[in-house]
């Protein structure tokens, strides 16, 4: 027989499946349990139930900029790139008037008659146009601004343009300090992945500020009843309150750094929470103060600058008719509300860059 044949004459061998052997459901159960059980014990936890923490046990150190050099730094890092935020939230300011609407100029010159007439009498005229300017910075404010109850498809438009806003924010400063050149464009391609991820942890952040909302709801009802005119029940209602407040206090930091982790693409939203649950354990308190410290910051700037731009406004009206009915001031007042929301992003993601680099 030649090897011609021979090799012909070979059968091919038949390969036989080795099978695993069938787990019972107690037994696949406990291993998927297990599995649940190591991801949970390679997060961080520095508080257990029923057992005692001691404080040098739970510090976690950071290295972060003091609160003014940390506000300043993102104010000149807005304003070196600016040739990339200016346009950016000019474009998100045109949608918002074209889908949400501007701020009523009606309103505004209903508080601006009111304080006339409220100091009429005042012909001396002892609190001057900058004073009154003031009353109008802090009226239009305190009062929800000068913008109208929204319909729900205005406050879904409204809610979309700050969730494209932050993620567009955030490409734009995760390009810049990797030394890359982005353009504005750029942003709203590229940045919009993970706005499904994004709106889910809006909901979380929605879900968190619950107690909150209730301290509002039972504070306004408790004035509306005179329920605090008596002292034990005014002690009792601010006991209630307080503990409210620090339940949402406590929970936020957790959903705002999660929405700095969805901008990243490909993550989940219950791990990114998960992963800025980890980021902020032993950091809560300190990032509530930078927070605060950011928005008292950014109030300090809207009297700066919305202060003259009042007593501009006020100036023009009464010198001149044909500026009567021009919406300047809620003009500014959108530009300005965009600005801040950007300037706000930018604080929060650097400071959660920082607390990345100190927990590598």
């Amino acid at each position: 027989m030649s090897k011609k044949t021979a090799r012909k004459s070979k059968k091919p061998v038949e390969k036989t499946k080795t099978r695993r052997p069938r787990k019972s459901f107690k037994e696949a159960f406990n291993s998927e349990r297990e599995k649940i059980w190591d991801k949970k014990r390679a997060r961080v936890k520095l508080h257990h139930s029923f057992r005692r923490s001691y404080r040098e046990d739970y510090v976690r150190p950071l290295q972060a900029p003091g609160l003014v050099s940390h506000a300043v730094t993102t104010l000149k890092i807005i304003f070196k790139n600016w040739k990339i935020f200016l346009p950016f939230i000019l474009l998100i300011v045109v949608a918002n008037i074209i889908f949400v609407g501007l701020m009523s100029e009606e309103t505004y010159t209903t508080v601006q008659q009111s304080l006339d007439e409220s100091y009429a009498a005042l012909k001396e005229g002892e609190l001057g146009r900058v004073a009154k300017a003031g009353l109008l910075l802090v009226s239009t404010v305190t009062t929800g601004g000068l913008n109208k109850s929204m319909t729900e498809i205005q406050q879904f438009f409204a809610i979309f343009f700050f969730a494209v806003t932050w993620l567009c924010t955030i490409y734009y400063l995760r390009h810049l300090m990797a030394g890359n050149h982005p353009k504005m464009r750029d942003g709203i391609f590229n940045a919009l992945t993970p706005l499904i991820s994004s709106l889910a942890v809006i909901l979380l952040v929605f879900v968190h500020l619950i107690p909150l909302f209730i301290f509002v709801i039972v504070y306004t009802t408790a004035v509306q009843t005179d329920f605090l005119s008596q002292p034990l029940y005014a002690f009792v209602f601010w006991l209630f309150g307080s503990l409210l407040i620090l339940l949402s206090l406590y929970l936020l930091p957790t959903s705002i750094l999660g929405l700095v982790a969805t901008s990243v693409p490909g993550i989940y939203p219950l791990a990114a929470v998960n992963a800025a649950t980890d980021l902020v354990q032993g950091r809560r308190t300190n990032f509530i103060i930078r927070l605060l410290f950011g928005v008292i910051f950014i109030l300090v700037i809207w009297v700066i600058v919305m202060l003259p731009l009042y007593w501009l406004d006020l100036v023009i009206k009464q010198s001149t008719d044909l500026f009567e009915g021009f919406p300047f001031i809620p003009f500014c007042l959108q530009v300005m509300t965009m600005f801040s929301f950007t300037y706000i992003t930018a604080y929060v993601y650097l400071y959660y860059r920082r607390m990345l680099d100190g927990t590598e």
